[in-house]
């Protein structure tokens, strides 16, 4: 399973600076990430997994949404965004083999090239490229600090409307 560790080494090597921090508390879901440290919810994201059927391939797969801490993507906004003809949110086990995270616990960077990944625009659109924002490591004592700016150019997230108000497709949506 990948955590903190595996995180840390990765972006060492592309010499990204970033911080390990340790919490205070064990947490079960990233959702917990404001709590635990202290922060506002806007500063702590969220990778949320589902499952989806590629109406032209006719297998699952699976795409990550990344949002706020206690806010939930709308099924509908990722079912359009990644093409599926129906979406669900992933089951624990399958998040945990396909992700190699713990589930409630993905972090937005280290996913598989084939599991499209998606932001809430807002995000982009909210945050100071600099500001530093916490996202789980796969394990429930840490988090990794990291700037939005380079968060979101490593993990290669397309920037769609998560939360309501108009759908982008994944294949039509600008950075």
């Amino acid at each position: 399973m990948k955590n903190a560790l595996t995180v840390h080494r990765a972006l060492l090597e592309r010499e990204t600076l970033h911080e390990i921090v340790r919490l205070p508390i064990s947490i079960a879901h990233a959702d917990e990430l404001p709590r635990a440290l202290g922060l506002p919810a806007e500063r702590c994201l969220v990778t949320s997994v589902f499952s989806g059927d590629d109406p032209h391939l006719g297998r699952r797969f699976l795409a990550g949404a990344v949002v706020t801490a206690g806010a939930r993507p709308l099924p509908e906004a990722v079912r359009q965004a990644v093409g599926a003809r129906q979406i669900r949110p992933a089951r624990a086990a399958e998040v945990n083999r396909v992700t190699e995270y713990a589930a409630g616990l993905v972090c937005p960077l280290l996913l598989p090239h084939s599991m499209p990944l998606l932001v809430d625009r807002r995000l982009l659109d909210g945050l100071s490229p600099d500001e530093v924002v916490y996202t789980a490591t796969g394990e429930a004592s840490t988090a990794l600090g990291i700037r939005a700016s380079d968060l979101f150019a490593l993990c290669g997230a397309k920037p769609v409307p998560l939360l309501g108000g108009g759908v982008v497709r994944l294949d039509a949506a600008t950075t």
